[in-house]
């Protein structure tokens, strides 16, 4: 999958991912209005909106675009109407030729991690057939837990092609609280990087491995040394734009070969309408929005890195 990835990067000319993390308030009132007009304003009726809010902005973006990312917790706050539009907005972006990141961001030990592992990018078996269930392309991980957390998803991807990031540098402030921590000398991040690049060592993409980071844009100095540490990671940059990060931060993420790295945006794009430099699309026009929005993050992000 990350071969996958690399082409359609390249193809697109596009080093993005854009993130479906829909907040209600971010859906535009026509479609809550007529969600809740035919399932009444309940969980159902919110999921509904949530979904046709989706669709429209994939069916705007996809022809510019490699990958989405779903983040799970704002579907699961919806009980199992909003897990199940997550699974129809995993499929639907696939449908589009759409890679999916799914931000499940799961960490444990064991048989709970290989579970965790089988729902999200594997099968499970079920008498003599194997079913796929929200069947991502790649997840995120939290590597808190060590190897015996990892392993479980490592072994999967080998089995199924699919990828990892896993979180090693964060884009939130309080990251540091215990990412910084400094650990025989060196900051905990580093040795977490060290890591990501050893259990991705054997498992290998054409150029990258399956096993990538996430090392938030916050941090470009940070990100620098963890490009020098992962060389053959992917890196999933989340902070750029309403976080905080600047796409003349986002040179050292890259290798030299322009590739190595994709940059997230979430709330920058999806609720780009609500933003006064594209007010003039209108509520209507969310999609139409969210569009031109993509167009600038790229035009900026390979301004920047070229």
């Amino acid at each position: 999958m990350i071969n996958k990835l690399v082409e359609q990067i390249k193809k697109k000319d596009a080093p993005i991912v854009v993130g479906l993390d829909p907040m209600l308030n971010y859906v535009p009132d026509f479609l809550k209005k007529e969600a809740y007009s035919e399932f009444g304003k309940t969980l159902e009726g919110a999921a509904k909106a949530i979904w046709e809010y989706n669709k429209a902005i994939i069916d705007a973006t996809y022809d510019l675009i490699p990958a989405v990312k779903p983040q799970i917790a704002m579907y699961e706050q919806f009980g199992i109407d909003g897990l199940k539009v997550f699974k129809d907005t995993v499929d639907y972006a696939k449908s589009k030729g759409i890679i999916v990141i799914g931000d499940i961001k799961r960490g444990d030990i064991g048989t709970t991690s290989a579970a965790y592992a089988t729902g999200h990018i594997g099968k499970v078996e079920v008498g003599s057939k194997k079913y796929s269930l929200f069947d991502e392309d790649f997840v995120t991980v939290n590597p808190y837990l060590g190897t015996d957390g990892i392993k479980p998803f490592v072994d999967v991807c080998k089995e199924e092609k699919k990828g990892l990031f896993i979180l090693v540098k964060t884009s939130n402030k309080s990251s540091g609280e215990f990412q910084d921590r400094l650990i025989d000398g060196r900051p905990l991040y580093e040795l977490v990087g060290e890591k990501v690049a050893e259990w991705g060592a054997d498992c290998m993409g054409d150029s990258y491995s399956y096993v990538g980071a996430v090392v938030g844009a916050t941090y470009p100095e940070m990100g620098k040394v963890l490009r020098k540490v992962m060389p053959k990671s992917y890196i999933l940059v989340p902070g750029y734009g309403a976080q905080g990060g600047k796409a003349a931060d986002l040179k050292p993420y890259f290798n030299e070969d322009g590739l190595g790295a994709i940059v997230n945006s979430s709330r920058g794009i999806i609720a780009a309408y609500k933003q006064e430099k594209y007010a003039s699309f209108g509520e209507e026009n969310f999609a139409d929005a969210s569009r031109q929005a993509v167009i600038d993050m790229i035009e900026d992000i390979n301004s920047a890195i070229k």
